[in-house]
């Protein structure tokens, strides 16, 4: 008998997750996702856009990240205690939709204090910054691990993942959809000015992401394996069961590497192809809208493989592969090549979807039928995911203003900045690392019915 299962499971839990369900699923994440954009991308833009120094603006991220990945570890702990994940998904949800415009809002505490020194705003924006990222943690954990529970086939999770990473690029290409028509109708650049910009695209990214939030619990039931599981009494797996499995510490590792990738990329992108290539304003939304695009097109592609551990090896060392080749191009373009930016995105956008689908889609081979644990291995995971890369982003943005300009006046074509370090060497040694780590892994093979159905007709 396997931990957290019995041999006699219904036969429908193995048979393909029908079309309907799995869109229902998919679009769940989408506030967490179009808002996670906005902070990735557009945060420490923001930050530094009003004033603030980049190491405070390193600290704001980072006081989001730590908040985040403690919550993930609380969450994931209650979940697999008493279930409810749409209740913690609901919860997660208004506390993400009620903050997040406090976030890119202007500092309200120097109002109401009558002062807009830096700490006053370093300390105001980093509660607010803690504040959606509980909530964000809460709804990723309980949305992540639902997958598991939903059904026992493998190839059923990894497209449930896939389509769920589709709707992660159509959430950022909504977000920079917007973003551009602000930033290329907007051109107004005083504080307050700015502070309007962002506000208006944080609106607009709860709007949106509220509606599809609506429309997952409308049409997703409460996991029944999960109910299930609870009332026949089964016991919550122990931690100590997942860290004695190098499996476990395997796929945590790929995993990590692969946010790295992706979180370190979309923070430097708008620096990268505004202050490096100079490119107009405008392509701080269109570069990662093309990257989106590839994204989004390339997940739909991967919904209609049916999937085994080999199949999941070959596509995270391929999409790895290509960022390697993305980090050497951005490293070394220079400005007077600006607009080939605009084929590395295409590169870049296919190399995360492999990686990211393969490497979330790892989780669910790990937990496999050991349903009572899953949620600690999500929020485990995650919480390991925001604390590295929130130290990461922050000794990063740190040492943005430390790049001497000497660099650029003695090389006008290109200079190695920290932007550009960031950029191009982080992401694609990270994708080196997965890539090896993936190699090495000793994957379970599925044994159930694969999927027959396409998401999409």
């Amino acid at each position: 008998m396997t931990r957290g299962s019995t041999d006699d499971d219904d036969d429908s839990c193995t048979m393909p997750v029908k079309k309907w369900s799995i869109f229902y699923y998919g679009v769940g994440h989408m506030l967490n996702d179009v808002t996670s954009a906005c902070w990735f991308t557009y945060l420490l833009v923001f930050l530094t856009d009003i004033g603030l120094p980049p190491s405070d603006a390193a600290m704001v991220m980072l006081s989001g990240q730590i908040a985040d990945g403690f919550m993930t570890i609380f969450a994931g702990e209650l979940i697999d205690r008493y279930g409810s994940f749409k209740i913690w998904h609901g919860a997660g949800s208004i506390l993400v939709a009620v903050s997040f415009s406090s976030v890119f809002g202007g500092c309200i505490p120097c109002k109401i204090i009558g002062s807009y020194s830096s700490t006053a705003q370093t300390i105001s924006y980093s509660l607010f910054a803690a504040i959606f990222n509980v909530g964000w943690a809460a709804t990723q954990v309980s949305h992540m691990s639902m997958v598991n529970c939903i059904t026992l086939n493998s190839t059923s999770r990894v497209v449930m993942t896939s389509c769920r990473n589709a709707f992660t690029m159509v959430a950022n290409l909504c977000l920079y959809a917007v973003a551009f028509v602000v930033f290329k109708f907007d051109t107004r650049r005083t504080i307050i000015e700015v502070e309007h910009q962002y506000r208006w695209i944080a609106y607009a990214s709860i709007f949106i992401g509220c509606c599809f939030v609506g429309i997952f619990h409308l049409g997703t039931a409460e996991p029944r394996l999960k109910r299930e599981a609870h009332e026949k009494g089964y016991a919550r797996i122990s931690w100590t069961y997942w860290f004695r499995k190098l499996l476990y510490h395997q796929v945590a590792l790929v995993y990590v590497l692969t946010r790295l990738v992706t979180n370190v990329s979309q923070a430097f992108l708008a620096f990268y192809v505004v202050n490096e290539l100079m490119m107009d304003q405008s392509a701080k939304a269109l570069v990662p809208a093309v990257i989106y695009v590839c994204s989004f097109v390339t997940s739909i592609i991967l919904q209609e493989m049916a999937w085994n551990s080999h199949r999941l090896k070959i596509s995270y060392s391929a999409g790895g592969l290509l960022w390697m080749i993305s980090g050497v191009g951005i490293l070394f373009l220079p400005s007077s090549m600006k607009y080939f930016m605009y084929l590395v995105s295409v590169v870049i956008g296919v190399a995360n979807a492999l990686m990211m689908v393969s490497g979330v889609s790892m989780q669910s081979f790990l937990v496999g039928r050991d349903l009572n644990g899953c949620a600690f291995v999500y929020g485990s995971l995650s919480f390991l995911d925001k604390i590295i890369c929130g130290v990461a982003l922050s000794i990063l943005e740190s040492y943005q203003s430390s790049t001497p300009d000497e660099v650029r006046n003695c090389n006008p074509v290109f200079s190695l900045s920290i932007t550009r370090y960031g950029l191009g060497l982080v992401p694609a040694i990270s994708a080196l690392v997965g890539v090896l780590v993936t190699l090495s892994m000793k994957l379970p093979e599925p044994t159930l019915t694969p999927l027959i159905t396409p998401l999409l007709e």
